[in-house]
């Protein structure tokens, strides 16, 4: 296939066999990864945002104070919803996207949680917060699973591993914003959602800058049905990786939600055991969480990248769920003092929020160029939705046990994690399969992301 508009800057050094991964990667091509960054950044801004101001805003409706035993079980319950609008919307506008294109939808997605959080300023109750939460969740559900699919489709084989870990990785950028905004908004929760709103004046630059890539114009020309979730499920291949992918996002999102989050909570009875007020409490810990483990966090998302290029994608899944399930008992029940806790987030979050960055990379190589949005939406959010058992268990447990015992019982859950790995194929080397159901493999693929 030619070049389209060939530009000088993009040749990669044919003397070198194993180019830099960021050599050749044209201006355009860094312009996708900055967008579709900015896009994520902004979907877990709006994805967290409910976690940090959910104790003001609940005990605010409730009628009751941030301890009452409610705001921890309708927070729960608030969560699981997210969850399963992130599944509705996740699967829709991943489809959409891979039938009308990756511009359009990303648009509608970023509007969808933009302006529907910013409507939850005038929420008055529970029952209006929910419905406000489940439509946030289709937009931050549908967005990632188009910006993974375009950024991977984008980049040339040798830059697509680091590209996805990078696009990932920036979404810790929007918890920072999260926290940041909830502190600042303190107890007046409603002007943290009325700044959830701004996100919508990103969809002016994606209008303006992103275009389909040549992978995906291809496949649409081709007569092959785009996004038809009977052939995802219809072929062999694609349906055993389709469910075996969703089984490992909802190890890793059942874990987020109910593991890693809980570390404010782990944080603040800390603590309070030690007599801080209430109020310096929460607000210390929501600087831990939100601040000092969201660093180790980003370092491990960025980690993930490099590590997967090198030793394949199975592998590098398989450390860091090893590595999580020991840091998950240390943080519970090691940290005698809050200085303690400050040097064991860090790590935690390295440990246990680095193998979300390998879900932009990993899910769209498992999948052809008609269904790449598609099945990666299908496995990151149809495992949101199979994560949702587990924050209700979550907040079951947290009820009946100890707070440090519920929560390392269930970091056993990766586990599973490591357990599913053993059935899910090594993309490592390989083009992404083409729209015949091939792998596009060597010059044809590297053709194949010039054309952006």
């Amino acid at each position: 296939m030619a070049r389209k508009n060939p530009s000088p800057d993009y040749e990669l050094d044919k003397s070198s066999a194993h180019p830099k991964w960021y050599e050749g990667v044209t201006a355009g091509q860094w312009l996708v990864l900055v967008v579709a960054s900015l896009g994520w950044v902004f979907d877990a801004f709006e994805g967290q945002l409910f976690n940090i101001t959910r104790g003001a805003m609940l005990a605010d409706l409730l009628g009751v104070s941030p301890d009452d035993p409610q705001v921890k079980l309708w927070g729960d319950r608030f969560l699981a919803i997210f969850l399963a609008g992130g599944t509705l919307g996740g699967l829709l506008f991943g489809s959409l996207g891979d039938r009308f294109g990756r511009q359009p939808v990303m648009i509608l997605t970023i509007l969808f949680y933009s302006v529907f959080s910013g409507l939850t300023y005038l929420a008055t109750d529970l029952w209006q917060v929910g419905v406000l939460r489940f439509l946030v969740a289709m937009g931050v559900g549908g967005e990632w699973a188009v910006a993974a699919a375009l950024v991977a489709e984008v980049f040339p084989s040798h830059s697509r591993t680091h590209a996805g870990g990078i696009f990932h990785a920036t979404g810790v950028l929007g918890t920072w914003l999260a926290a940041l905004v909830g502190m600042w908004a303190a107890s007046e929760w409603r002007l943290a959602y009325l700044a959830g709103i701004v996100p919508a004046l990103l969809t002016l630059w994606v209008r303006a800058s992103i275009r389909e890539p040549g992978r995906w114009a291809e496949a649409k020309s081709s007569g092959v049905r785009m996004g038809n979730f009977l052939d995802l499920f219809g072929h062999s291949v694609w349906r055993r990786r389709a469910l075996l992918g969703m089984a490992l996002a909802a190890v890793g999102l059942g874990t987020f939600w109910g593991v890693c989050v809980a570390s404010q909570d782990l944080t603040r009875e800390l603590l309070l055991r030690q007599g801080v007020s209430p109020v310096e409490a929460g607000q210390k810990a929501m600087f831990a969480f939100g601040i000092i483990q969201v660093v180790g966090a980003g370092l491990g998302q960025l980690a993930f990248g490099p590590v997967c290029a090198r030793f394949g994608r199975r592998r590098t899944f398989m450390f860091f769920h090893l590595l999580a399930l020991l840091m998950v008992p240390a943080v519970c029940y090691l940290p005698q003092g809050y200085g303690a806790m400050l040097l064991l987030l860090p790590l935690f979050g390295f440990c246990t929020y680095a193998s979300h960055a390998g879900y932009a990379i990993y899910f769209p190589e498992l999948f052809p160029d008609h269904l790449r949005a598609t099945g990666a939406s299908f496995c990151f959010n149809a495992g949101r939705l199979a994560a949702a058992p587990v924050l209700l268990l979550s907040g079951r447990l947290k009820q009946v046990l100890d707070l440090r015992d519920a929560v390392a019982l269930l970091g056993t859950l990766f586990l599973l994690g490591l357990l599913l790995l053993l059935f899910l194929p090594e993309t490592k080397d390989q083009g992404l399969p083409g729209p015949g159901n091939e792998r596009i493999k060597g010059s044809q693929s590297e053709e194949k992301a010039l054309d952006y």
